[in-house]
């Protein structure tokens, strides 16, 4: 259905197939490790198309390489806004600027699709160059919709984040019984990883993964708590602990250690993300808070342990039916909210039900 400005939309024709196809998935780590699928599943029906990717710098690596994607159109967004403010940096950022809508204006799509469904993505789908372009609205509070040549798709808050993506493919026709959502990880990648373990004699020990951080304040658990259950994992179950995260997530991830009486190995800010999708590979399960690196763990089948409190797992919770999701069921959760004076649904999930929980994947 083609919107033509008058409020009206127009059934589009469904029978030719796409020849070009671009994805408007810009952020963030989690969301676009649930968008592989999708890729996936376009490649596969439609074998001979190109398709294009636009993401933002933070979670590019996640589709770099992919083996279905023919161009990564790669927006600097974040970057851009830091250094328009630093001294002599703002002649050299509007041409990145330039350079980059010359990128995305060079080829004509058959196909746009916004995944994303806010105006940030709505705005440069407006700017691409499409025959047909369709995506999703939130309930059309980000006016995304306004870029979209038919009818958007509504967000479906019952279904996982991944399925409702799928739901592109099959309103287009596309078989969608097989997928596997790998994240594609180079021999350098391994390589990384394996020296690393190495280099700490960990390369024939049993490997457990905790990442503890989250960028909502909300979605943390105690400090203290993290420190306690990694000490009874390397004490009780005879396994070691690998402590990951960003940079940032550093000094965090420093006092947990700090307060443990065994000690783990400290991996924080040393990995990219598919030397981490490898090293979760290698780890028998990864304990986290509802964060981008739980779902790579759950994309490279590594079972995970995810700690929920103000978000909804049935939305975006790690993926299959293997992993074990600890939540308290009180009536404010989910309230998705960013900032709480209590955090009691966090601070109701104890030790002993996180570590009871892990322990199932080692019996």
């Amino acid at each position: 259905m083609r919107f033509n400005g008058s409020s009206t939309w127009r059934k589009p024709l469904r029978t030719d197939k796409p020849k070009s196809i671009l994805l408007i998935k810009l952020s963030a780590i989690g969301d676009v490790v649930h968008s592989l699928p999708l890729l996936e599943v376009l490649r596969k029906n439609f074998p001979e198309a190109r398709i294009d990717w636009l993401v933002e710098e933070e979670a590019s690596q996640i589709i770099e390489g992919h083996r279905d994607l023919d161009r990564m159109i790669l927006s600097r967004r974040k970057s851009w806004q830091k250094r328009l403010l630093m001294p002599g940096q703002k002649v050299i950022v509007l041409r990145e600027i330039r350079q980059f809508l010359h990128d995305l204006r060079s080829t004509s799509y058959d196909l746009v699709i916004d995944l994303q469904g806010l105006f940030k993505s709505g705005m440069l789908t407006g700017l691409s160059r499409g025959r047909r372009k369709i995506g999703f609205t939130g309930g059309g509070k980000e006016g995304s919709y306004l870029f979209l040549t038919e009818k958007p798709y509504f967000f479906d808050y019952s279904k996982h984040a991944l399925d409702r993506y799928l739901t592109v493919a099959e309103d287009l026709d596309c078989s969608v019984e097989s997928w596997k959502g790998d994240i594609p990880i180079r021999p350098s990648d391994r390589q990384a990883v394996e020296h690393l373990l190495r280099e700490h004699s960990l390369d024939r020990e049993v490997l457990v993964a905790i990442n503890p951080v989250a960028k909502w304040n909300t979605k943390l658990w105690e400090e203290e708590r993290f420190a306690l259950l990694a000490d009874r994992l390397q004490k009780e179950l005879s396994c070691k602990v690998i402590f990951t995260g960003s940079k940032e997530d550093q000094p965090l991830n420093a006092r947990i250690i700090e307060s443990m009486e065994t000690m783990p190995l400290d991996l924080t800010g040393r990995t990219g993300l598919k030397e981490l999708a490898y090293l979760y590979s290698k780890c028998r399960f990864v304990i986290s808070t509802d964060t981008g690196p739980m779902h790579i763990a759950a994309a490279v089948g590594t079972p995970v342990v995810a700690l929920f409190g103000p978000t909804a797992p049935w939305r975006t919770g790690p993926y299959g039916k293997v992993h074990r999701v600890i939540r308290e069921e009180i009536p404010c959760s989910p309230c998705f909210k960013k900032k709480c004076f209590d955090l009691i649904c966090m601070r109701g999930i104890s030790v002993d039900r996180v570590f009871e929980s892990a322990k199932e994947f080692l019996a």
